[in-house]
């Protein structure tokens, strides 16, 4: 019997993958979406379904996250839609380019490729930066509302036409632009929604304040992610019954994620997630290996590997969680027994 033309198995399998991935992309506005095309790959989908369904998926996961940072005013939907234009012609760029690889047979080995550098270099800068924080956090040193100084002297200089942001702030035209051009071509050769690259580069090199630049960049994937489903789609290789499964995961887990970012401190949780990158991009390697040597079983430890790393990093999220909402739970009661 088969649902949506996947088995019951494979369906549930898709629907808690997708919760994990709805949590990543609620807590952290990234970090979820790149999972999905890497994990279809091993399974054995061909690149341009991977890719699109990849991206239909993000598209239905970022609406729902958008919403939820909406409610606590972390969208600067100014900046979303000037990058708009970049992001569109970035993926059709990148849609191109897997085409072009394709027809010579060579778009799965690119994009895991690919997959494997960029997953290995962004868990390696996630690893270091929460080794900063901590180090800053103990030389009581660090500020959270503050921007990074590279985007303090990108912003020094003055390329007009300049644009007056949301939050009072001026960028050039131009950074915003190559921004969302970069993200686009990223999102549309690898079928992500370019998070993981996009809030960083909305944090460093625009200069937007982190919580805007995580609801901001959630947005764009929203953007991204109906650009690249709809010209995906128009090729039919958009797999519905693998959407479907993702997104019935991801409409509670992205919730949840958000939800989560009022009682845990992302610092807490960041190198986990950068372990789980640098896991998955073992993972990736481990799935190219196994087409290249003829081994099925490394496609198995392969994608047990990345959905392993991927609940252990949602199992960590839930229990800071609990034990920051069981602080604020007792806390009160503690300080009102003490007045007695």
């Amino acid at each position: 019997m088969e649902l949506l033309g996947l088995s019951p198995e494979l369906l549930a399998l898709f629907v808690v993958f997708g919760f994990m991935v709805g949590v990543f992309f609620g807590f952290f506005g990234m970090g979820g979406s790149f999972l999905v095309t890497p994990a279809l790959l091993i399974l054995g989908y061909s690149a341009p379904v991977a890719i699109g369904s990849s991206m239909a998926f993000v598209f239905g996961t970022a609406v729902i996250a958008t919403m939820k940072h909406h409610d606590v005013g972390q969208v600067d939907y100014k900046l979303g839609a000037l990058m708009f234009v970049g992001i569109a012609l970035g993926i059709e760029a990148g849609k191109v380019l897997v085409y072009g690889l394709e027809a010579i047979g060579r778009a799965e080995l690119v994009v895991g490729t690919a997959y494997v550098l960029l997953l290995a270099a962004i868990g390696a800068l996630f690893v270091r930066s929460a080794l900063k924080q901590s180090s800053d956090a103990d030389n009581d040193d660090s500020d959270d509302d503050d921007i990074p100084e590279i985007a303090k002297t990108i912003k020094s200089y003055n390329i007009p036409p300049m644009v007056t942001l949301t939050d009072g702030s001026k960028a050039s035209l131009w950074t915003i632009s190559g921004v969302g051009g970069g993200v686009g071509i990223v999102s549309g050769f690898l079928g992500v929604g370019g998070g993981f690259i996009r809030m960083p580069a909305i944090y460093y090199l625009i200069g937007v304040p982190l919580a805007a630049a995580v609801g901001t960049s959630l947005f764009g994937a929203l953007m991204s992610g109906a650009v690249g489903a709809f010209t995906y789609g128009l090729d039919g290789v958009v797999d519905l019954g693998i959407v479907t499964g993702l997104l019935a995961g991801s409409a509670l887990g992205a919730r949840i994620g958000s939800a989560a970012t009022a009682y845990v401190d992302e610092a807490d949780v960041t190198i986990y997630f950068g372990i789980m990158l640098l896991l998955a991009s073992l993972a990736v390697g481990l799935g190219e290996l196994a087409n290249w040597l003829a081994m099925p079983v490394l496609d198995t430890v392969s994608f047990v590997l990345l959905v392993g790393s991927s609940a252990f990093v949602t199992v960590i999220i839930f229990y800071y969680g609990a034990q920051a909402v069981r602080t604020k739970d007792v806390g009160p009661t503690a300080t009102a027994g003490g007045n007695e």
